[in-house]
């Protein structure tokens, strides 16, 4: 089996090297070899082999791969902002084989049709991408079979458990204030709507990721010695010749990882030579990094951090975007077998749960996805200047949401000094951000930390802001219109004034009669500050990073070219979801996925290799 913690005797050089096994990276690596066994491939992984490991495979475990001690997620720390209460952020991304793909929370949902064609880029269109992403799933779903694939390496499915009585609770309740259940969200033309959520998962319950899915059936089969992976090793750059071509990577071991021998330099290096390629799929957050380390980005980044200068391109490292999110918890009166928080707090073990082959295991609490657009009068009350963003990129654009949302049959997030009960979270997140961040090197190694700002709410006018104020306020009344409602956790929502309408209900009374005031409460402009402050004080990623390497003519802050070329040098491609030049109203894992099977037909057209 072609898979390393160290580099293999006699594997100084390959064909092609892709600096980053995360969710593009495996499935260019997969589709490379599956076209042609003699071509020699390496893969580069900062992370572990994902292998059968259990908190990989195993939906129900996916939140403790977020934990802080977790050896599967890379930490990315931005800086303090004063949009966001003088606080610093973390944003977590892949850090073991298989990326994002092997520790999200395996929601299934695309992008829209008017996402992609924002694009602008030739063969990039939502036409153009439609074959990759009906190729990459095998679809177990419901609606039209047009819709989908049937035979990709990625399971669609319910998985092992769906709390029925929380959907069909939750769903008629959105009926009642206008949103219908849309039995497929996922079409790229359906929008305004709540679906009963699908997952990356086999029927039988398994995560469905890139690595087992794409990269580990070759590296098994007997079929394919030429396809290696190396675990534990981080690249440090690319290296080019005198030409500007690429012709290998530098990369050291991954200190988490593997220790280090007395008396050796702090961070070894090793190189290894790339014939044809080099393909950079690092992730938005991994892979400026790798590029201005290369000498690869804006000349004055490059000088403060001591890196010389191979090619100037300004745009490495610029417009990163994240559909900022922010959960709310309610209490319920659902059973403890109908939510997730038995196994979330550990009130059910997992070694109990495994023994017990419990069905939750099988299941990542998310039942609920939606697509949201405001009503007329919602819009107009949200201000002068929402309404003219509104009508600019939303107004003649029906199928694009203003905002995204997810309804967890449990808690999201870490439950610590929680009462113990059945909760449902509420996490609207934004569909199209308009705030922009950056995040780039300050030395020329992998331990220098790193300039990152995430530039949540630093748009003009604070219209990321006051999305969230109206998606909270949507969500709440849903919820309060369901007879599983039972209160809200106040900890966990905006501190209303005192004598405020919109106050949390902390004590349920069964008597209490359910009007349309409670339904609906009147906020007044104080209550409107208390959600904003809240939202300042405790917004989060969602894990969406993209476009720090955007696919963009280079002088618009363009990176990489519609055949995923760095400007400027030859024998090098950037394959990961940090090309998208614009934002997909969607969990991004989609879209990687899309990505990495068009970057495979792209580099195999070039070698003269034909995909099946």
């Amino acid at each position: 089996m072609g898979l390393y913690e160290k580099l293999a005797a006699g594997l100084e050089e390959v064909d092609v090297i892709i600096a980053g096994g995360g969710t593009a990276g495996c499935i260019v690596a997969g589709r490379l070899a599956e076209a042609d066994p003699g071509l020699s491939i390496l893969v580069v992984e900062g992370g572990p082999d994902n292998y059968d490991n259990p908190k990989v495979i195993i939906p129900g475990l996916y939140q403790a791969n977020v934990q802080p001690e977790s050896e599967t997620t890379i930490f990315y720390k931005s800086a303090k902002s004063k949009y966001l209460a003088d606080k610093e952020h973390i944003v977590p991304s892949g850090g073991v084989l298989g990326g994002g793909s092997s520790i999200n929370y395996m929601m299934y949902t695309r992008g829209q049709r008017e996402d992609y064609d924002s694009w602008k880029t030739p063969g990039w269109t939502a036409d153009d991408l439609w074959p990759y992403i009906n190729k990459l799933e095998t679809y177990h779903g419901p609606g039209d079979p047009k819709h989908h694939g049937f035979d990709g390496p990625i399971h669609v499915s319910d998985g092992q458990f769906r709390s029925k009585r929380f959907e069909d609770d939750w769903l008629a309740a959105a009926k009642q204030v206008g949103y219908p259940e849309i039995i497929d969200l996922q079409t790229l033309d359906t929008n305004n709507g709540f679906q009963r959520w699908l997952r990356y998962m086999s029927p039988d319950g398994k995560r469905s990721d890139t690595a087992h899915g794409y990269l580990h059936p070759r590296l098994r089969d007997g079929k394919h010695p030429n396809l290696h992976v190396l675990v534990q090793s981080k690249v440090v750059r690319v290296l080019f010749d005198e030409d500007k071509r690429a012709c290998g990577v530098e990369f050291t071991p991954n200190p988490q990882f593997q220790m280090q021998a007395m008396y050796s330099t702090p961070h070894p290096k090793q190189t290894v030579r790339a014939r044809k390629l080099v393909v950079v799929s690092c992730g938005a957050c991994g892979t400026p990094s790798v590029l201005e380390r290369s000498g690869i980005g804006a000349r004055d980044v490059l000088e403060r951090a001591a890196v010389p200068v191979v090619q100037e391109l300004p745009g490495v490292g610029q417009n990163y975007q994240d559909h900022n999110m922010l959960g709310y918890m309610y209490k319920t009166s659902l059973k403890p077998e109908e939510t997730g928080d038995a196994l979330a707090s550990g009130r059910l073990l997992v070694e109990d749960a495994i023994a017990q082959k419990h069905p939750h295991l099988g299941w990542n609490f998310i039942d609920i996805s939606a697509k949201l657009r405001p009503t007329k009068a919602e819009i107009a009350a949200l201000g002068p200047e929402f309404q003219t963003a509104w009508n600019k990129d939303f107004e003649d654009q029906p199928n694009r949401p203003l905002m995204l949302m997810a309804v967890s049959a449990g808690t999201l997030g870490d439950p610590t000094g929680m009462p113990p009960g059945q909760y449902v979270t509420i996490a609207p997140y934004t569909a199209y951000p308009y705030s922009r961040g950056h995040l780039h090197i300050t030395g020329p190694e992998i331990s220098d930390p790193l300039d990152f700002n995430m530039g949540f709410f630093t748009d003009e006018n604070d219209i990321d802001l006051k999305k969230q104020v109206w998606a909270y306020k949507k969500g709440r009344e849903i919820m309060r219109r369901t007879k599983m409602y039972r209160g809200e956790l106040a900890a966990n929502h905006p501190r209303f004034p005192e004598g405020s309408r919109a106050a949390c209900i902390e004590e349920w009374d069964e008597t209490m009669d359910a009007s349309s005031e409670m339904y609906r409460p009147e906020y007044s402009p104080e209550d409107d500050r208390a959600i904003e402050q809240h939202l300042r004080e405790n917004i989060q990623t969602t894990w969406h990073s993209l476009g720090t390497a955007k696919m963009a003519p280079r002088e618009e802050m363009g990176v990489v070219d519609k055949d995923l070329n760095v400007y400027g040098v030859q024998g090098l491609k950037v394959a990961d979801i940090s090309i998208a030049p614009e934002n997909v109203a969607a969990n991004t894992n989609n879209t990687a996925m899309a990505i990495g099977e068009k970057a495979a037909d792209i580099i195999a057209n070039e070698l003269g290799l034909s995909l099946k």
